[in-house]
């Protein structure tokens, strides 16, 4: 599947994703909230999109590769990759 960030850039999502890879995945992302119960961040961001961009990248992920990549499509790129590893979601089995 390719996906085109805001930026213009496009790139491509494995499409052999195990289920064990995307839940570890899921699992290593930690929010950040403040007094309030509001969003603030999210916990070793950098590491945290980094092993979304390695494990999910249909090539194209290596260090030489992401450094090339600005902060705002590796976050562009984490969001995008975390909308598609939640499809399914909440729909129950019959």
């Amino acid at each position: 599947m390719e996906v085109k960030l805001k930026s213009g850039r496009k790139f491509k999502i494995k499409g052999n994703i195990t289920l064990d890879e995307r839940d570890g995945l899921m699992d290593c992302v930690t929010y950040e909230w403040d007094q309030d119960g509001n969003m603030k961040g999210i916990a070793a961001m950098n590491s945290t999109i980094t092993k979304f961009l390695r494990c999910c990248l249909d090539g194209g992920s290596s260090d030489k590769e992401l450094l090339g990549w600005s902060l705002e499509d590796r976050t562009d790129a984490f969001l995008k990759l975390q909308e598609h590893l939640n499809l399914g979601e909440g729909k129950a089995s019959k």
